[in-house]
């Protein structure tokens, strides 16, 4: 029966072939979700000691590891990774820093060992840090072995893949989180404040985006984003949306009383890393790609365009625009933009920002909204007040745990922050922030546009993975880490902050 969904998910609906929403549920579940119920506020009992086992610790890896290890009731239990220097490196931190040896699973290079650190009765939670073909595999076999998982962005690349993710957490009734850290950046968090407490008034539109300058990074295949190069030479589409769209998803209460319903997607031409490839390489420069095949890097060709540009409808009438671009030479940006019936915010993106950087752009944040009702509005709050609001109404996760999470680091702190608040969530009995449906609506982005761009920019449907849930979860509040819950003792360490992706 699940396969008649998803047969239906490729079939002629995607086409724009009027289809009864039903059509998208198969029998067994209009009457339940997966063989367990419904995800929608999902909790577990307080766990006082939360044992994880990190897979993949190589860049983006050890910084979990590091962060993970200085949080009171985390410790890192397992590691897994294929490459034996990424082991040792991990361990090391973990000794000078006064921290337990992990076990560790892959040193000899077996690919299918982290099923090991899956099975093991020493690791409370995965934390899956993987090349994305991956995600998908480690989500469904991590919660089949009882464990709750939290995943990289995206956390699926397929339709077919969100669904088994959305399955497999309502069987086995495990947690399977994104970790979206941009959701938890210090501008995203102040425009979801202002928002939930009515400042802006009603949303009706949101502008967000992944723009970062790449062409360096991608051309080299020692980088861990090479395979996005890949990407590009073979297929159309948004392959990275979660960046800007999760933290929009928040603010505008997205499958907790609305849902994204309809995308249409087009793209630019390709042109920047072409121009890019000819002015660094010569003729004859040829490197081995990521699946061990060797190409002329001043010859490739690219199949996706520069600029990905998509629309999102949503089931209440908002319009929400989304922008991948890493390949022309323009500053990072990730949007940030949310217009309301009584005002505008516009974020900086802060943790990529130096305080003097933001003085020269003007403002911290550039925000307006109308002090009275039907007040004429065309201009922002001056940079004084806009400094002034934006301390008032930093968001409290920011308020309490700021400064430490500059000092431990990751993305400016937004990592840090991110993973205080699972385990605070995890340690209270709480729900996590984003759930299994989150996670697969955002990661269906990947497939849809695709589809799109390759359909001559077709209008398509989301699958709905609430079936229906949406209409009566209860909406996202401004929630509080009560921080004295955490013995952090003498404080944390300083861990340096590298990660810029």
């Amino acid at each position: 029966m699940n396969q008649n969904r998803r047969d239906f998910l490729k079939g002629t609906a995607w086409m724009g072939v009027a289809a009864a929403a039903a059509g998208c549920i198969s029998e067994k579940n209009t009457l339940g979700f997966g063989d367990g119920g419904s995800m929608h506020g999902f909790h577990v009992a307080p766990m006082k000691l939360i044992r994880v086992g990190v897979i993949g610790v190589g860049a983006r890896g050890i910084g979990a590891v590091q962060r993970i290890s200085q949080i009171p009731g985390c410790r890192v239990t397992a590691i897994s990774d294929i490459n034996a220097a990424m082991l040792d490196r991990a361990q090391k931190w973990l000794k000078e820093n006064g921290k337990p040896a992990a076990r560790e699973w892959s040193r000899n290079g077996d690919e299918d060992a982290w099923k090991g650190l899956c099975d093991s009765d020493i690791v409370d939670v995965v934390y899956s840090v993987t090349p994305r073909s991956l995600h998908c595999p480690i989500n469904v076999y991590a919660m089949a072995h009882g464990k709750h998982v939290l995943q990289e962005v995206p956390g699926a690349f397929s339709l077919d893949e969100c669904w088994e993710t959305v399955e497999a957490a309502e069987k086995y009734r495990r947690h399977c989180m994104m970790l979206e850290n941009c959701t938890y950046g210090e501008a995203e968090m102040l425009a979801f404040n202002l928002i939930h407490k009515g400042k802006l008034g009603e949303i009706i539109q949101a502008e967000v985006e992944y723009t970062h300058d790449q062409r360096v990074l991608q051309y080299n295949p020692k980088d861990g984003r090479f395979w996005r190069l890949k990407r590009h030479m073979e297929q159309h589409g948004n392959y990275y949306p979660t960046h800007g769209l999760v933290p929009a998803g928040r603010c505008l209460d997205i499958n907790r009383g609305d849902r994204l319903d309809q995308i249409v997607s087009m793209e630019t031409k390709s042109a920047s890393f072409e121009a890019y490839a000819r002015a660094t390489f010569s003729r004859n420069d040829s490197v081995v790609g990521i699946d061990g095949k060797r190409f002329n890097r001043y010859e490739q060709k690219m199949t996706k365009g520069d600029i990905n540009m998509s629309m999102i409808h949503t089931a209440n009438g908002r319009v929400i625009t989304l922008k991948h671009n890493v390949c022309t030479p323009m500053p990072y940006n990730r949007g940030n933009t949310y217009l309301g019936t009584h005002g505008v915010f516009t974020g900086i993106s802060l943790d990529f920002w130096k305080p003097a950087d933001a003085y020269q752009m003007g403002s911290p944040c550039r925000f307006a909204w109308e002090s009275k009702p039907g007040e004429y509005l065309h201009v922002y709050f001056d940079f004084e007040k806009a400094k002034r609001l934006s301390e008032e109404y930093k968001h409290p996760f920011w308020k309490v745990a700021g400064e430490m999470a500059k000092k431990v680091g990751g993305h400016g702190g937004m990592d840090f922050v991110m993973d205080l608040r699972w385990a605070y969530c995890l340690q209270n009995g709480l729900p996590l922030d984003t759930d299994v449906y989150d996670l697969a609506t955002y990661s269906s982005i990947v497939e849809l546009s695709e589809r799109s761009v390759n359909a001559g920019s077709k209008t398509l449907d989301f699958p709905d993975y609430t079936r229906g849930g949406w209409k009566t979860a209860k909406a996202f509040t401004v929630d509080e880490i009560d921080i004295n819950k955490f013995d952090f003792g003498k404080g944390v360490i300083h861990a340096k902050d590298a990660q810029t992706t």
